[in-house]
């Protein structure tokens, strides 16, 4: 369903700035820690989705630590007789450069308001030689590796949540741009930023960068909609508030809570 894909893409591409900024004033997660941000999307007032995304920092494959983005998007009892899904992400980066190495999409969902979809992909960033190769399984069997060309600043969309959470500074006013390729569609997209006041449900109002963007969305025949992202105009940077103007209508995702952990290390060869 191409609304969950929008929005992890929607959450990490708040982040990005076309100028990069004092790596000082971001958030930080030190090594062996993480950071976990719960989301609930409503539709007229009623929660429809649940919507994690954990980073983990010092996640170990082969004798490196990486940085491991984890996400999820499961449907709500009261949705699940119009819709179920049950979709799980995985991004490996390196710790350094935040460069994607690796992600994992696990899609299974249906109903009668959305195509039955059951499969595994996983996609191996080699940016060095442009291109990703990408691995599928659906039904119990493989596909045939595809090899795909992309630039060398693409990203998947945990990837680049990542990046631009934890290393760059975000400043209001600007344009910000970005490639990303989420196994789909290898997408070009451009957003308005702007400062604003936002209402929180918790928090009350509080200072915030909405970034605005309009996009086709492949579920309804490509037709134009928009996403809109607010976050916390501090140094924290916190993603609050994402929102969904489809052809169908709206959909508004809203940080429910934060958590920090600190015994979150695994070790693993593969995903």
């Amino acid at each position: 369903m191409r609304k969950r894909t929008l929005l992890f893409i929607a959450i990490l591409l708040l982040l990005k700035s076309s100028v990069y900024g004092n790596q000082q004033d971001v958030p930080k997660i030190e090594p062996g820690t993480g950071k976990e941000f719960l989301y609930t999307a409503k539709k007229l007032g009623i929660p429809i989705l649940k919507a994690p995304i954990r980073i983990e920092n010092g996640f170990w494959e082969g004798g490196k630590a990486y940085y491991r983005i984890q996400a999820q998007v499961d449907s709500l009892p009261n949705l699940r007789l119009l819709f179920r899904m049950k979709n799980r992400f995985t991004s490996i980066v390196e710790t350094a450069s935040f460069t994607p190495v690796r992600y994992i999409k696990e899609i299974d969902q249906g109903g009668p308001l959305v195509k039955d979809k059951h499969y595994r992909q996983t996609l191996f960033f080699d940016p060095a030689r442009q291109k990703v190769i990408a691995e599928k399984e659906e039904h119990g069997e493989k596909h045939e590796k595809k090899e795909i060309p992309i630039s060398p600043e693409t990203y998947d969309p945990l990837s680049l949540f990542a990046r631009y959470y934890l290393k760059e500074e975000v400043r209001p006013g600007q344009d910000v741009s970005m490639s990303i390729f989420d196994g789909v569609k290898l997408r070009k997209m451009v957003f308005r930023s702007t400062k604003e006041k936002v209402g929180l449900k918790k928090d009350g109002t509080v200072e915030a960068v909405c970034l605005e963007c309009a996009t086709p969305f492949a579920t309804f025949g490509d037709q134009e909609g928009s996403i809109r992202i607010w976050y916390t105009a501090n140094s924290e940077k916190t993603p609050v508030i994402l929102e969904l103007d489809l052809p169908i209508g709206s959909v508004k995702f809203e940080l429910e809570e934060v958590r920090n952990s600190k015994q979150i290390i695994q070790r693993s060869s593969m995903e």
